[in-house]
């Protein structure tokens, strides 16, 4: 670079005047601060610099998400594994239950939570959503021997039914808001439910349409009941995100659609849920 006469100067053979050349190099110099200045959102810098993923799930709902053998299995684990692999970091699983789901993610105690939650619109005045999947509605797990006698909601609501609840989740308020008459009961690993039900110790579970499907298949004791016309509209599974980062939140959302437009939801949804 040379100076010239007239308040020019020289560059690569190309003369600048030197007034615009200032600006020029303030306004680069603005654009470099800013680039440099410009961090990702708390929780998302601690993810990718700590390249963990902190997942919490209650592992006991099949087929979205299942602890068994001290190993998580299921449609949600698949698509969370993924979503921690195209970002680069490794999962980190946090147990938690349905009763405190919502208060161990405002204790920050997980980043995202899986396991078939179901987008409420009382969850996300608290929390966020991934873009929903797997639609469903509530049916009614029952005794092979009993299908024909669970054919109406009203026959769910007698005092002579024995309805058995897990605590904390969508199931339990369908349960305490309509079978106010029945004999109704919490027992607090859900999985263990079916089991229950299959045994006579009580004659109906309120779940969604998967999980009953699942049951029903595996167990020929038990009968997936409302599952063509199930008990409420339908309504959809989604990952649950923190409200403190909305980098993070546009992170995992761009994740998300990258997976679905590659057919990987797709082959999870193949996997676990047909």
């Amino acid at each position: 670079m040379s100076s010239g006469m007239g308040g020019n100067m020289r560059f690569g053979g190309t003369r600048f005047n030197k007034g615009k050349f200032a600006v020029m190099a303030v306004l680069l110099l603005a654009l470099c601060v800013t680039v440099s200045g410009a961090e990702a959102g708390p929780r998302l810098d601690r993810v990718l610099g700590e390249k963990v993923l902190r997942v919490g799930t209650p592992g006991d709902y099949r087929p979205f998400s299942m602890l068994a053998d001290g190993k998580y299995e299921g449609h949600d684990i698949d698509v969370v594994e993924r979503i921690a692999k195209e970002l680069g970091v490794k999962v980190e699983y946090v147990q938690t239950t349905w009763s405190k789901l919502m208060e161990d993610q405002a204790a920050d105690k997980y980043d995202v939570a899986v396991g078939g939650i179901t987008r409420t619109l009382a969850r996300m005045t608290k929390v966020d959503f991934l873009p929903p999947y797997a639609p469903f509605g509530k049916v009614a797990l029952v005794r092979a021997e009993d299908k024909e006698k669970f054919k109406t909601r009203e026959s769910l609501n007698q005092k002579t039914v024995r309805v058995i609840k897990n605590p904390g989740g969508t199931n339990e308020k369908y349960v305490l808001e309509n079978l106010t008459e029945a004999q109704v009961s919490t027992h607090e690993k859900n999985a263990e439910i079916p089991g229950l039900i299959a045994e006579g110790k009580g004659d109906v579970m309120i779940t969604e349409t998967y999980e009953a499907l699942l049951y029903a298949q595996k167990d020929g004791r038990l009968h997936a009941a409302f599952i063509d016309a199930p008990l409420t509209p339908t309504s959809f599974m989604g990952f649950v995100l923190p409200l403190d980062d909305p980098d993070f939140t546009r992170v995992m959302n761009f994740v998300w659609q990258l997976l679905e437009m590659r057919g990987e939801l797709a082959k999870c949804a193949e996997k676990w849920l047909k």
